[in-house]
């Protein structure tokens, strides 16, 4: 269960970030898009899972010489890949170069980390 919520709140945080300029969700209905943001969402999750660790791996001493500011562009990078990704699969989700990608992965990192600090606040309460 813990998954699908995370997967639900990734999906708002990426529909948050279609108010940058670049990065675009598609025409489409209304459930088309829901269904888009939702296989970004796992994308974005997957690329995190499987990626992100490899770069911080080979690229730790850059983490270390920037005080952890190369994570920005590694973040926004990770989300141009996943825009690209998200291409290849057939999903009508676009990011159109790096700095949307940048800002976009800034917003969709401060508005998960808000609702993930809602759904906590709401699920200790039960």
């Amino acid at each position: 269960m813990g998954i699908l919520v995370h997967v639900l709140l990734t999906a708002v945080a990426v529909w948050v970030s279609t108010v940058i300029p670049g990065i675009d969700l598609g025409e489409g209905s209304t459930p088309a898009k829901i269904g888009t943001l939702l296989g970004v969402a796992l994308l974005f999750g997957l690329v995190n899972v499987i990626v992100k660790p490899l770069v911080k791996f080979f690229g730790c001493v850059f983490y270390l010489v920037t005080l952890g500011l190369i994570g920005l562009v590694v973040n926004g990078l990770l989300f141009w890949l996943t825009g690209w990704l998200a291409q290849q699969f057939g999903l009508p989700f676009e990011v159109t170069g790096f700095w949307p990608a940048f800002f976009g992965a800034i917003i969709v990192a401060l508005a998960s980390w808000v609702l993930n600090l809602v759904y906590d606040r709401i699920t200790d309460g039960d």
